[in-house]
């Protein structure tokens, strides 16, 4: 979050308008992979703000590498999201109003290896099985995915 980070130097805790790109990672058969975030301990998709001048679908496989060490080989773009429902206020007061850019893929690569400062743990849930302490735009995101997959 180099870029986001710059920012924040100037305009403390305002809401930027922050572009992210995330995916939802499956399994072929009917699980997704989420992450509990070590800032807010919410279950989450993988991914992340999209660095200047950085392509989205690059942003997005660079997170998952960074976050839980995966390799995506291969994705679809399920929906770009944005609204007054995206706004978010970190534990630290940072504000965001965020877009976005969703895929999803059940084609990847690699052993799971946290970035411990980011990820608490990875777990697999099923549609029925989704934890209780799960961000909203998350669950938007998995119902639109669980919709398109089944």
């Amino acid at each position: 979050m180099g870029y986001i980070m710059d920012l924040r130097k100037i305009v403390g805790h305002r809401t930027l308008l922050m572009p992210c790109a995330g995916v939802i990672i499956g399994d072929g058969k009917g699980n997704v992979l989420l992450q509990l975030r070590a800032d807010d301990n919410t279950w989450a998709t993988h991914g992340g703000s999209i660095e200047l001048d950085e392509r989205v679908e690059d942003a997005m496989l660079r997170e998952v590498k960074e976050e839980i060490g995966l390799t995506v080989l291969d994705y679809t773009l399920l929906n770009i999201y944005s609204g007054p429902e995206y706004h978010n206020v970190y534990p630290n007061g940072d504000e965001v109003s965020c877009i976005d850019i969703v895929y999803y893929t059940n084609k990847y690569e690699g052993e799971i290896c946290l970035q411990e400062d980011e990820v608490k743990r990875v777990k697999w849930f099923n549609k029925d099985s989704l934890p209780e302490n799960i961000s909203e735009r998350t669950r938007t995101w998995l119902k639109e995915y669980f919709s398109r997959v089944e």
